[in-house]
């Protein structure tokens, strides 16, 4: 098992450091503070300080403002760290009914330099990394307002990465959400996945062509963890994101999240009591 993990962390840095990539693609500036609540979003959740878990691992907690147990959702951050976008997709997840936790692997750096992000990139050790998310796993299924079979995991970049890596590294984990994170192709690793896997990538992505997402989706396949993998044609890396000004697709990104959504409400929602 430890043998895979300085594979992915090398990786990981390089879907993410490519500065052709990130052209463009700045963050809007954050503080440590909890993000300001939404209207738009479902007013009852309740925003708190930052959850602490592990051995040093914290992270953004949102929690829904609803009796009964509930899935959960792990967001992992882009590399610029747990900015207010961050903060913002783990909002609209806990909207939507789930306790959502925005683990911070930068352990409280932001930065919306892109030669930093790079450096923190770099600089984030694997093997801390995968034990804060799995202490981030551990956290909420100890949580009595979450029921711990129904915990997902989603990142985007670097974190779309870490979903995969998390997933192939913890069982627990029910679903996968990875937005054009570095993938994997080794049967070892896909074997422990322990449930089905959604990405959404873009043709024009060069960290990651299309003909390795279509080798992913072949392996995905082959050992049933295939949930949906879409390609996004003449879309870049980070589409999803606005603050990208050369790369952002709406609409890609509106397809996206519908996909996102259903898939998270089939293998993690359905059935459950009062959802």
């Amino acid at each position: 098992m430890r043998r895979i993990a300085p594979l992915f962390a090398l990786l990981f840095v390089l879907a993410c450091q490519k500065t052709d990539e990130h052209a463009g693609h700045t963050a809007t500036a954050t503080t440590a503070a909890p993000a300001t609540n939404n209207p738009a979003l479902d007013p009852k959740r309740e925003a708190g300080p930052l959850a602490e878990f592990g051995n040093g691992g914290r992270g953004y907690l949102t929690v829904p403002n609803q009796p009964g147990r509930k899935p959960a959702v792990i967001v992992i951050q882009e590399w610029w760290g747990v900015n207010d976008w961050i903060r913002q997709q783990a909002d609209r997840f806990s909207g939507q009914g789930y306790v959502a936790l925005a683990v911070d692997l930068y352990r409280g750096k932001v930065t919306t330099s892109m030669e930093e992000a790079h450096e923190l990139s770099r600089g984030l050790p694997e093997d801390r990394a995968i034990a804060d998310l799995k202490a981030a796993v551990d956290y909420l299924s100890a949580r009595d307002d979450v029921d711990p079979q129904r915990i997902g995991v989603i990142g985007w970049c670097l974190g779309g990465g870490y979903a995969l890596a998390l997933a192939t590294h913890d069982p627990r984990v029910k679903a996968t959400v990875i937005n054009y994170g570095r993938l994997v192709t080794d049967s070892n690793a896909i074997t422990k996945i322990n449930g089905p896997v959604l990405g959404n990538f873009g043709s024009a992505d060069r960290g990651i062509p299309a003909e390795d997402v279509k080798k992913f989706g072949a392996e995905l396949t082959k050992y049933g963890k295939l949930g949906d993998i879409k390609i996004y044609e003449g879309a870049g890396h980070a589409f999803m994101n606005p603050d990208n000004k050369q790369g952002y697709d709406a609409a890609a990104t509106q397809d996206a999240w519908s996909r996102i959504d259903g898939f998270f409400d089939r293998n993690l929602r359905a059935n459950m009591p009062n959802s």
